[in-house]
């Protein structure tokens, strides 16, 4: 008789959207079971970045100072051409963001996600069983039942919800018949990663050396390690470019012979695809899973902890008697920001992958005039406000990103430390929220956990002609104003569930 399972979220996959989603969801009172088919993390470097944002969720999980501690940071993202002019330069990467953590974060992967993973050992509701590969799935009136294989032989989980975080090729979103909208960008790339001796033969920046005779990316990694990526030219295999002679000619231009060791090499695809739909049923996506996009914009992994962050309350919510409907706000929420961000990277791809000479040096021409002019553009990898979805349509700031506060005076105290957990509303002395109870804490301006925040939550609320703003629990706003107005809407999501 094969073992059976039991939990409120079936998480397919454990990489940092399935942990991180899994982690979120125990955190807020749901049983939560991650599985994924390895033994162990994967241990070479893949994603290269995070940013303030995710650092923030990180903060939520109790990790953040752990993972910053193996983090490197860069001032600058420069896109040169061949001869090294400055075609294009995304400034202030080493900047506090909004977030309250510096906005652009280098990082080795595997450090990362084993802070997460020993976070949950002794987080009650979280579960994370290995050496489990998803197989199946079938839907019942009392749930979803899985059929998987573990190590100790065939076994079942009956779940709610089943979410695949499982990666490009997904069982999950195979199994479930969802296909995927291919937006036409596939270039294949040799990565090195390198283990670093001597840091003061490298660069200090991230850089896009936009030559047509080979396009090629040279960027920090987490601490003590570095990457370049060379784009393959027709005709070349990934064996030959695999090989440790081929690799030291394309290094030998960069002088670090005998500062660096060869840590990895592997040929990729950098593909662009988002799925068509998200959710079907009681199934639901996220991470790469969900999309894929080329890694010029550093987004990746980023977007997916995004989604696991947009999605963990919103389960959450639905598991402690919410409508599922507000499930239904997932995917318009994450698609149009995902979509946007993928559009960028394509844009960042396309200006680099440019072989043809004449072609590229048009480019050159056309981008160094317009930067002297200073018309050159100036795109942001900031997300805009969500266009839809679990917001208070209408009112102030509804679907924007919500900063979060540091003391002053380098006590480096934030925010959401003292707001805690889950959804807040922030108003001043005065306000009315006498009855309610949904599912968020209530803050007012004079209260002692806001007090070294006291004199910018005030300039916000100023700003924003309001006297509350409520925040959901992924720092985005729902809604800024009249704070009754505010909690009669919260309510009508999250507790009786909108419909």
């Amino acid at each position: 008789m094969s073992a059976q399972f039991e939990c409120d979220v079936l998480i397919v996959g454990a990489g940092p959207t399935g942990i991180t989603l899994g982690l979120l969801l125990a955190r807020a009172g749901v049983d939560a079971l991650v599985i994924d088919k390895e033994t162990n993390i994967y241990p070479a470097p893949r994603a290269a970045h995070i940013d303030h944002e995710i650092v923030r969720i990180f903060q939520e999980l109790g990790v953040a100072d752990e993972i910053m501690a193996t983090t490197r940071s860069t001032s600058r993202y420069d896109f040169l051409t061949a001869a090294g002019e400055t075609l294009l330069s995304f400034e202030g990467s080493d900047r506090i963001g909004p977030g309250g953590w510096p906005s652009a974060n280098m990082i080795h992967q595997p450090s990362l996600e084993a802070s997460l993973r020993n976070s949950g050992a002794n987080q009650s509701n979280f579960r994370l069983k290995t050496r489990c590969a998803w197989v199946s799935y079938q839907q019942h009136d009392d749930g979803m039942i899985s059929e998987v294989s573990t190590a100790e032989g065939p076994a079942t989980v009956r779940s709610r919800f089943i979410v695949g975080c499982d990666g490009a090729r997904s069982p999950v979103r195979v199994a479930a018949e969802i296909e995927l909208d291919d937006l036409q960008f596939d270039e294949p790339w040799l990565v090195v990663d390198v283990i670093v001796h001597d840091a003061s033969r490298l660069p200090v920046v991230n850089l896009q050396i936009c030559d047509p005779e080979r396009p090629t990316t040279c960027v920090l990694m987490g601490a003590g390690r570095h990457r370049w990526e060379f784009m393959l030219k027709p005709g070349e295999t990934a064996e030959q470019v695999t090989e440790d002679a081929f690799i030291a000619q394309l290094l030998k231009p960069w002088n670090v012979e005998g500062a660096v060791t060869i840590e990895r090499k592997a040929v990729y695809r950098f593909n662009a695809k988002v799925a068509e739909t998200w959710r079907k049923g009681s199934i639901l996506l996220a991470g790469d899973a969900a999309h894929l996009m080329p890694p010029f914009a550093g987004q990746g992994m980023c977007s997916g902890i995004r989604d696991a962050a947009n999605l963990a309350w919103k389960l959450a919510a639905v598991v402690h008697g919410a409508s599922e409907a507000l499930l239904s706000t997932y995917q318009p929420e994450r698609e149009p920001l995902v979509r946007g961000i993928i559009n960028l990277a394509i844009m960042m791809g396309r200006m680099v992958c440019v072989t043809d000479p004449a072609a590229a040096r048009l480019r050159d021409e056309q981008m160094l005039a317009a930067r002297a002019a200073g018309t050159a553009p100036s795109p942001s990898l900031a997300n805009p406000p969500l266009p839809a979805g679990c917001i208070h349509s209408g009112a102030a700031a509804a679907g924007h990103y919500f900063p979060q506060f540091i003391a002053p005076g380098g006590a480096k105290a934030r925010l959401d430390d003292a707001l805690g957990a889950g959804a807040s509303l922030i108003a001043r002395p005065g306000t009315n929220s006498d009855g309610f109870t949904g599912y968020l804490n209530v803050r007012r301006t004079d209260c002692e956990e806001l007090a070294p925040f006291r004199s910018q939550i005030v300039s916000w609320l100023d700003d924003h002609s309001c006297e509350a703003v409520l925040v959901r629990p992924d720092r985005y706003v729902f809604g800024a104003g009249d704070g009754g107005a505010l909690l009669k809407a919260w309510s009508e999501w999250v507790v009786r569930g909108r419909s």
